[in-house]
């Protein structure tokens, strides 16, 4: 047989499977700039039928490297089908996030911050997340021009969250308008004093979407854009 009996006759053999060596109608197919880069399955069938049409029969492909080719053909294919997959699961993570966070807006929730708003009633509730026993901690509140109003003595306390109350009187028991506040607070430990980190209440008035993979984010009354886990608690 000659060899155009034999690439003709190889030729129609691949036709019954569905495949087409030369592309479309006998020419290159046409592909984008990302799947120039990448190999598909019918490029790999392309290059190993080439090779096995264009071996030397005196010194043919040997079976272990068929076999090594064919194993590397599988592996390729089950990591494109994973990457499809992860970013399927991606996809509906980030819709189900952006709905979560949706569901924040118009509520209050408990975030880190210095700065705090007075209720209405004047006054705000407030945490300090302290991270070991205290044998004392003390909070200061100020106002708008640095100048404090108020330092909170709150004792002893352990290890954990640590809620308190300021009822918007200052040191000489005035009614303190306006707002807001700024909130700092230290405690004394084992290893002397340190600053403790405050939680404020504060609502939420929009979501900013995330886009190319990013997680949405919380606009927050007085402390910017947060992250859902930056959320201690929903009021």
């Amino acid at each position: 047989m000659s060899t155009v009996d034999s690439n003709a006759a190889f030729d129609q053999a691949l036709a019954g499977l569905g495949i087409n060596r030369y592309g479309v109608a006998g020419e290159a197919e046409v592909k984008t700039a990302a799947q120039a880069q990448t190999l598909g399955q019918k490029d790999f069938l392309a290059l190993l039928t080439a090779q096995l049409n264009n071996q030397d029969p005196f010194d043919p492909v040997k079976n272990e490297d068929m076999v090594a080719q064919m194993a590397t053909f599988s592996t390729n294919a089950g990591i494109s089908e994973m990457n499809t997959t992860l970013k399927n699961l991606a996809s509906q993570m980030q819709a189900q996030a952006a709905g979560q966070a949706l569901g924040y807006v118009g509520k209050t929730v408990l975030v880190k911050g210095d700065t705090a708003y007075p209720q209405t009633g004047g006054g705000f509730a407030a945490s300090l997340d302290l991270g070991t026993d205290a044998s004392a901690v003390e909070v200061s509140i100020s106002g708008a021009d640095g100048n404090v109003l108020r330092t909170l003595s709150l004792g002893p306390q352990d290890a954990g969250q640590v809620d308190f109350d300021w009822d918007g009187k200052d040191e000489a028991g005035n009614a303190v308008d306006g707002g807001p506040f700024k909130v700092a607070a230290r405690a004394v430990t084992a290893d002397g004093g340190l600053a403790v980190p405050v939680l404020v209440w504060a609502p939420v008035t929009s979501v900013t979407m995330g886009s190319d993979g990013q997680a949405p984010m919380l606009n927050i009354v007085g402390l910017g854009q947060q992250p859902l886990t930056a959320v201690r608690e929903v009021g």
